[in-house]
Formats: C-alpha cells, structure tokens, sequence
C-alpha cells in the first residue's frame, strides 16, 4: 500500500483544481484518480462537445429514470469521464451566477461562502481581459475570453431583446447579471480551456503529484469514523491507497454520492437492502438533487445565409474548417450557446431568475451525437434558473461499474411549471419582436397553436432535456440532510471531503462549470490553511 498525503477522486472542474493547488507544495505528496482516460481527440477543438455528448470514450453517458414529467422518458445525463471531467466535454459558457446564490448559501448557515467571501475565489481562476477589476481576475490559469457581436444574427437578438425590455449587458460575470449578452467562454485561440488543459498540463512534471487515469475508486477505505484511503481498480487489479492527511471526493453529482454509498455512508436502508455493511448514517446522501429542466423551443428562418444551416453543412463545412483554422472562429471554436439573456419573470424581483440561450441552428439526432438539420432555423432553450424541484440519486446495486438510478422529480414544484411556461413566452416574444421580422421566423416547437400554459407544459414534458447542471447530492449545511459542513467535511467522518458540484445546496444562476473550480480552488484553500494550523 502506498501512502500519500492527500487522495484526490475525480479529476475533473473542481478535482483537477485541487490537485493543482495542493501540489503546489513541494511537501504534500498527492495522487489523484480519474476512472477516465487522460484526452480525447476531440476535447481540444469547441465543437466537440457535439461529438462528446454521446461518446462513452469520454462520457459516463448516464440517463435518468422513466417520469411522469418527461413522458416517461429516460433524459440522457452526460457527464465528463476522462481529465477535466465534465469542462472537457462541456458547451464551454462561463457563468458564475448571482450575487444572491452565494449569499443564500452563507444565509443558509454556510460560512465563509457569501459572494463575498467567493468572489476572491473566482478572480483567481481566471485570466480575463477587460472588465471592473473589483470583480474580474487577470492573471489566473483558466482564459475566459468573451467575443463581439459581430455576426447579423446576434447583433438582431440584441436589438430584438431590447424592444422587449432586455437590455444589453456586456458582463454578466460583473456588477450585475441582468441582461442579454454574447456568451463568455472559456475558449481562447481557438481552443477548449479546460481544468485537465488550464490546471494539469502544466504540472504533470511535478514530482509530488501522481495521476492515475482509468483507476475506477470503488471503495473508500475507514478506520471507525476516520478514512484512511481508497481502494481503486487500475488495469484489472485492485489496489489500495493510503492518506496520512485527507481524502477529497471530487467525482460530481452522480459519483460522490455513489461512492458514499459504496463505502457504507448514506441511509442505512437502503445500503443494508443492498448487502452493504452500514459505516455511517448520513440519510441525506444522494438527495437534494437539482438541475435545470430545460425545453429547446425551434423557429424556422426563412431567410437564407443566417444560419450554421446554411453556411455549416456541404461545402460550407470546408469553409468552416477553413475559417477555424485560420481564425480559431466560426462553428467549430464556437460555444454551446454563444448568446443568452438573464431576464426576469416579472416586474419587482431583486435579480434574473430566467436563462435563455440561443444556438444559431436546429439540429438533429445522428449516429455519432447531434447533427446539423437541412432545414434553417434558431434554437432557443428556455428555463427557470433556481428551480425548488428536487429528485435523488441512489446506488442500485454494489457494484461500482453499475450506473446509480437518478431521478428529477421534475416540475414537482409548482413554481418550476410556472415558470417554464413564462420563460417560453418570453422566447416567443424575442423572436417576434420587429428587429427579426426580415429573417422570416415560423415557429416549430413548442408551436404556436400551443397558447395556454398547460399547452406548453404538454409539450414540455415531452420535449425537454436538462442543461447538464446536476447539483446538491452532498450539500453543504448543518441541517439532518446535509453531507459536508461549510469546511466541504464530511459530517460524522474525519479526513474526508467532497470538492464539487454535489455540494451546492441551491442551483447557481446559470451555467455551473465556473462555480465548480470555484468550489475547487476554495477547497484546495481551507486545507492548505487547516494543514498550517
């Protein structure tokens, strides 16, 4: 057995960062885990995320459970499995969210997680060109680029929001959220950025760290109330590892739960139903899940050379690659959604609490992930940002390569209906506003014959996907149902930490790539500062 000072499992958006800041001393001998491999060809390029969203050489490819309100459908929940974890497969918008989901969590009785208290967090991360310096950082390892507005069709979205009352915000990353903008993007040159680019490549040389990928952690290991180690797989053989410091589960929302559960933390139920000896009873594993369910509305373009649909398909593929070999530009370096709105859903809120994002195309299933349609057109998805649904995610077996069942539970609250339903309207008010009547828009999905919100939510539950946004299954509190406490220890277990999105007890507003290194880099933090003390 060999011993290191620190264990790190995951080697993703907030595990990577971890790794990165606690080797920084040259005294603290880390191994970290990734049950991924090291790349994959098409991490690098930013379109590749269409080519990863369904791809199990990089992806856990997971679905949810069969709902009453998704129709009985399974919704597919990809998530990173190779280093950078889910930042290497992800749409690449940087988004930090609200003031107001930090300081929630601290009202909740987090200390130390105001915004506040983060936002030293998230101006460390970044190297961002540009903006207030009282809230945006410039010489951190992660490049966060933002573009213009150049192309006609994002230059027509901006004017259209603002005859709908939609302002122009060049900096939702800033002072305030409020607003339509191009998406910030952790792009730069051309290229995907990454934790595995931005946070591990350039310390793979250092000597006190060890990353071992495709080492599936299937256990952790515990003396009493104190764990020791993990126990992984690597290669076919089972190997044990010791930690004479701390363990940190950095493997998200689907497997931090899971490898509690694994390892005889969470309800004990449930883990004895399963023939796993009971460790510790913490009943609040694998609950509190949340993410944002979210319908893709589709409108047709009349107007030719506007869209990906046109200028994205045949020979104007070539023209692309071109363009992207050239320029970095074009389809192939572009965001997920390059341009999104931060809106209200009425009159006397303090803050947004409704995300749209557009996609210049409409796309379609292919054999190898979504592909682009013959017919032109515009994606817009729609959603509320905090939604009060919760599911749970739960092992349903002992078997560690077996996925874990997640359920949504989406829509259970009626706010979350409510909303949905507001979020599409204002869509549809945006794509008919007058700036884009020339470009001839026909809306295909949810369909203008669908006018009541019942209608919507109808086609709703038929349509809709996540986001990609799974938070809250080891959330940080001091209630019966919290995992850590504010410190990301685990409650009841010395030398054990969760470092990731699992920790969130709300849903930021918007995206959570960025909040995760965050709670990547905060983490890394308080035990650098626990080791001194």
């Amino acid at each position: 057995m060999q011993t290191y000072d620190y264990i790190i499992v995951g080697a993703g958006s907030a595990g990577a960062v971890v790794a990165n800041r606690l080797s920084t001393d040259a005294r603290n001998k880390v191994l970290l885990l990734e049950a991924g491999p090291a790349n994959h060809p098409w991490t690098r390029i930013p379109v590749g995320y269409a080519r990863l969203i369904s791809n199990s050489a990089a992806n856990w490819c997971y679905s949810s459970e069969p709902e009453v309100n998704t129709n009985g459908r399974r919704v597919p929940v990809p998530r990173g499995r190779l280093l950078g974890g889910s930042s290497s497969i992800n749409g690449m918008a940087f988004v930090r969210g609200q003031a107001q989901d930090f300081d929630t969590w601290a009202q909740m009785g987090n200390q130390g997680w105001s915004y506040e208290s983060v936002l030293p967090f998230f101006k460390r991360m970044e190297s961002y060109e540009g903006g207030d310096k009282r809230f945006r950082g410039h010489d951190g390892p992660l490049r966060v680029t933002n573009p213009e507005p150049r192309d006609p069709l994002y230059a027509a979205l901006i004017k259209a929001a603002g005859e709908v009352g939609i302002a122009h915000n060049p900096d939702y990353n800033g002072a305030r959220q409020d607003g339509i903008a191009m998406s910030q993007a952790t792009i730069s040159s051309g290229r995907r950025m990454s934790t595995a680019r931005c946070y591990l490549e350039p310390i793979r040389k250092r000597k006190n760290l060890r990353i071992e990928t495709g080492a599936l952690t299937e256990a952790l290991l515990l003396d009493g109330k104190r764990c020791t180690g993990v126990r992984y797989s690597l290669n076919g053989t089972v190997q044990d590892a010791r930690a004479a410091r701390e363990v940190i589960v950095s493997a998200g929302s689907i497997n931090s739960p899971q490898l509690l559960e694994l390892s005889g933390i969470g309800q004990p139920a449930r883990l004895q139903a399963l023939g796993i000896e009971v460790r510790h009873a913490l009943p609040g594993v694998g609950e509190n899940l949340r993410d944002h369910y979210a319908p893709r509305t589709r409108w047709a373009i009349g107007a030719k050379g506007i869209t990906y649909n046109d200028t994205g398909r045949g020979f104007g593929l070539v023209w692309q690659a071109l363009r992207y070999a050239i320029s970095g530009q074009g389809l192939l370096g572009m965001v997920g959604a390059p341009i999104r709105a931060f809106v209200r859903s009425r009159d006397g809120l303090d803050a947004p609490d409704l995300l749209l994002g557009w996609v210049p195309m409409l796309t379609e299933p292919g054999p190898k992930g979504p592909r682009i349609s013959r017919q032109s057109g515009v994606t817009c998805y729609a959603h509320p940002m905090r939604p009060e649904s919760k599911g749970h995610i739960h092992i349903a077996s002992a078997d560690p390569r077996r996925p874990p069942a997640i359920n949504f539970n989406f829509l259970s609250s009626p706010v979350d209906a409510m909303l949905t339903a507001r979020a599409v309207r204002i869509a549809r008010a945006i794509m008919t506003a007058p700036s884009l009547v020339d470009m001839q828009i026909t809306e295909i999905g949810p369909g203008a014959g669908r006018a009541t919100d019942d209608e919507i939510l109808e086609w709703v539950k038929s349509a809709a996907e996540t986001t990609y946004h799974p938070v809250g299954t080891c959330k940080m509190g001091s209630d019966a149902m919290a995992v850590v406490d504010a410190q990301l220890s685990v409650h009841g277990i010395d030398a054990l930490r969760v470092a990731d999105a699992s920790i969130m007890p709300t849903l930021t507003s918007g995206n959570t790539n960025a909040p995760s290194i965050m709670i990547g880099e905060k983490a890394a933090d308080m035990m650098l500062k626990h080791a001194v003390a």
